[in-house]
């Protein structure tokens, strides 16, 4: 018999939290970050490697494996989790946020979006009804709501009838949801920078009954001032015995403050990324190993961390397999940089179990940046 889906809390430090999610493919411990593997795989890494790291749970996207493989395909053949041989649990976006990408190549209507393929141009309609069933068919242990993420800036009456939509198709995800013991559904709270817009949006989808909710619509552009204003505004309104979940967040610091206002699970596709274009994270800060600076270095990456890159390989080294172009360069800093997360949400959890989270807080906001050559990094995750 398949275990139920439920959320324990077990201790808060401030309005952080720290929990657990039991599933029907394990349990994750919360706060906890989910590794993107966009078309049923981490980039660059091994399903192993990327438990090794301490991931519980990776994210899956529904647009990408719609068109390819196909749900269907992946269905026959077992389910997400056997395809790519992840036993524990996987969220699968609904697909919203890519399809509202496809700026020329989309339209949007109460049924759902009609949408060209990037890949070969097809035509398809992805709907609230056909989102779910698209992720019933991939097994995702959590599945997401279809909805419209509003873009940032949007005005007052963008956003409510974006909001308004969402709760629409929000209703009808439900209602299409086939529910299983051990599997959940979550909803996503829309509305801008809207304070009021947020609180109409949690509270009709608190009426409908979700396992869990996210907080969607940020990391657009908005900044971080702006984002955890919003988190400040919406966190109080999410129910204490569901996971919180704030959609691809993100940057370290983003993390930090995000889990000191209450919120329990994130993804991105950063680390990922970040990996495959030469940047790595330590816990001062970001290094961009392509620098000269580097060529030279004996020194590894972080002396404090474990991971095979930093116990194994030099900055020099790492360095010289960037700059050659070799894949090895890639893989290493994708290990390395999903390690940092998992370390950092593990230092996260224990400081809230210590009742010293503030203090965490404190220290990390001392230590990151002091070593730091950020710069963006366009991609998927």
């Amino acid at each position: 018999m398949k275990s139920s889906f439920e959320f324990r809390l077990e201790k808060k430090s401030g309005r952080g939290r720290t929990g657990l999610v039991t599933t029907a493919h394990g349990s994750i411990q919360t706060p906890a970050f989910m590794p993107v593997g966009t078309q049923a795989t981490v980039k660059a890494m091994l399903p192993e490697s990327v438990r090794a790291t301490g991931a519980e749970i990776v994210l899956g996207n529904t647009y990408h494996l719609m068109l390819r493989p196909t749900a269907e395909r992946v269905a026959r053949l077992g389910g997400l989790h056997r395809f790519m041989n992840w036993p524990g649990p996987i969220l699968t976006d609904s697909g919203g946020y890519q399809v509202m990408s496809l700026a020329g190549l989309r339209k949007i209507t109460e049924e759902g979006v009609a949408f060209n393929s990037h890949l070969d141009g097809s035509k398809h309609l992805l709907t609230a009804e056909s989102s779910t069933e698209i992720q019933r068919l991939l097994d995702a242990t959590i599945s997401m709501v279809f909805d419209e993420c509003t873009p940032y800036p949007a005005t007052r009456d963008q956003a409510q009838q974006s909001m308004l939509r969402s709760l629409r198709w929000a209703k009808r995800s439900r209602l299409a949801f086939d529910p299983r013991a051990g599997y959940g559904q979550f909803g996503i709270v829309q509305g801008g920078i809207y304070p009021e817009l947020r609180l109409e949006s949690a509270a009709a989808q608190l009426e409908m009954g979700f396992e869990g909710y996210a907080i969607g619509g940020l990391a657009v552009g908005e900044g971080q001032e702006i984002m955890f204003q919003v988190i400040d505004q919406t966190e109080p309104h999410l129910p204490q015995d569901r996971p919180r979940y704030l959609m691809g967040v993100g940057k370290p610091p983003d993390i930090v403050g995000a889990v000191m206002r209450g919120i329990d699970m994130f993804d991105c596709v950063l680390p990922t990324r970040s990996g495959r274009t030469a940047q790595a994270f330590t816990r001062f800060g970001t290094v961009n190993i392509r620098n000269a600076r580097h060529q030279d270095s004996p020194e590894p990456l972080d002396p404090a961390c474990s991971c095979p890159c930093c116990r194994q390989f030099s900055r020099g080294y790492l360095h010289h397999l960037t700059r050659s172009k070799e894949i090895l360069g890639a893989m290493l800093l994708t290990w390395h940089n999903l390690h940092y997360y998992q370390e950092l949400m593990a230092g996260l959890r224990q400081a809230i179990r210590e009742d010293r989270l503030k203090n965490f807080a404190h220290d990390f906001s001392l230590d990151y940046g002091s070593e730091n050559e950020d710069r963006s990094n366009p991609g998927e995750g």
